[in-house]
């Protein structure tokens, strides 16, 4: 009796099936399974319903002024004044585009290197207790409201930039550049560690017994393999840079000028937020800064397919 009794517990014979009192009966568990997925389903569709609202209110609201003024004139003129008394008003928005682009750019191109060598030395190179200090330390920075970075912005690098470059005035896009770079640190900071920290320890293993050094795996080996969640920290550090508006609206200066790096300009954000408060409802320039709403939503979709189609390109190659 013994034997078979350990044999029954070898086999796992014994624990095959949990008690009949404390089972749920087959109904409940697949009307609970139901509702579940039922409410997965609602959350999935809601916020599918999101985007389609806003899509197509942004249609709805600026196609309007957009054939009003004509799509030329609106997306390549270069002079923005609708609120004009001498002469007729204009509403050109290629300096807020160019503006835009050039802004993300640089921040890209500033805080991309700054972001990933960062990620790189938290996962790879710092030792436990640094590699915590920074990580809280960079947590602290992506917690810390848009408003003060503008803020700060205003008060330390402005007159900095102003005096060494001898500037009339600080605010322009360079200042704008460098805001917009410590802002998306974070992102991609956090999103970059955490895809570095995901590559099989086996492929650094392998790399240095083929006699690579521990800076060339990590190059050669880690952040290749890792290639997908550093471009998804890229989309989403592009995603808050073109976005932002109250940090950009105080250090740019906010003049609707063409792009120049020491000069005031003014973001198409940024556009938005100054002038939304004071035009009137049913005016012609509250419906071009709806026309202004639609072509940033489309110019981040187009971001947004080009680099989901670059990383999938990528992922096959």
């Amino acid at each position: 009796m013994e034997r078979e009794i350990a044999k029954a517990v070898t086999d796992g014979v014994l624990f095959a099936a949990p008690p009949r009192g404390k089972r749920a009966p087959t109904g409940a568990r697949n009307a609970m399974e139901l509702f579940f997925h039922l409410l997965f389903l609602l959350c999935g569709v809601v916020a599918v319903a999101f985007v389609l609202f806003i899509s197509l209110y942004l249609i709805v609201s600026g196609l309007p002024a957009i054939r009003q003024i004509g799509l030329t004139d609106f997306l390549f003129g270069e002079v923005w004044a609708p609120t004009a008394t001498t002469a007729e008003p204009s509403y050109g928005i290629l300096p807020f585009i160019l503006t835009s682009v050039y802004g993300t750019a640089g921040a890209v191109l500033i805080g991309v290197p700054v972001g990933l060598m960062t990620a790189i030395f938290l996962a790879k190179v710092a030792p436990p207790r640094a590699a915590r200090v920074i990580h809280t330390a960079v947590e602290l920075l992506a917690g810390i409201p848009s408003v003060v970075y503008g803020l700060v912005g205003m008060i330390v690098l402005v007159p900095a930039i102003r005096r060494l470059f001898g500037l009339s005035s600080g605010a322009c896009l360079l200042a704008a550049i460098v805001v917009l770079a410590i802002m998306i640190l974070p992102s991609i900071i956090n999103v970059s560690e955490t895809a570095l920290r995901a590559v099989p320890r086996e492929y650094e293993e392998a790399s240095l017994a083929l006699g690579a050094t521990r800076i060339e795996t990590y190059f050669r080996v880690s952040l290749p393999a890792a290639s997908s969640g550093v471009a998804t920290a890229v989309v989403l550090g592009v995603g808050r840079a073109i976005g932002e508006a109250m940090a950009i609206i105080m250090v740019s200066g906010n003049v609707a000028n063409m792009p120049g790096l020491f000069t005031s300009v003014r973001f198409l954000t940024t556009a938005i937020a100054s002038e939304m408060s004071y035009a009137s409802v049913g005016s012609l320039q509250r419906n071009a800064l709806y026309s202004i709403g639609l072509v940033l939503f489309l110019f981040i979709m187009l971001i947004n397919v080009l680099l989901n189609v670059f990383i999938k390109n990528k992922k096959e190659v």
